[in-house]
């Protein structure tokens, strides 16, 4: 069972604190190619959001390539994430390194007990910081 956590004052909307979470989920190995995910109805219970929510981020990631849908069966994470994840390391690897970089923040902010919601402030803080946005 996922077990996300949304917190609505973030700023960050609800459907993509869930895209990011499920996706953190896949590159952690907690689930995997192949592995069903919660339906619609029961993701939107858990979590006591509206069902359009998880429909919206649901179908963001389908259209990434992280999950499917098959029709009468379920949602699944598709069985080729991994090679749609590599093709994004690959994008990223082109831009300098910065997906090692990003990782080691991440896995470090894990560490400290920071979830992905208290990491995207950190960076969009320091955004800001240096582009001069927070004077």
């Amino acid at each position: 069972m996922l077990h996300l956590q949304l917190d609505p004052s973030s700023g960050i909307p609800i459907y993509r604190q869930m895209m990011d979470q499920i996706q953190r989920y896949i590159v952690l190995g907690a689930i995997g190619p192949g592995d069903q995910l919660p339906s619609i109805r029961a993701l939107a219970e858990q979590l006591r959001v509206n069902p359009t929510t998880v429909v919206k981020a649901y179908t963001e990631l389908e259209h990434t390539g992280i999950i499917e849908r098959q029709h009468g069966r379920g949602v699944f994470v598709h069985r080729q994430v991994n090679d749609v994840l590599e093709r994004r390391r690959d994008g990223l690897n082109a831009v300098g390194g910065l997906d090692q970089e990003a990782t080691q923040l991440v896995f470090r902010a894990l560490e400290l007990g920071l979830d992905p919601t208290a990491v995207r402030a950190v960076v969009e803080d320091a955004i800001k910081h240096i582009m001069g946005g927070d004077g």
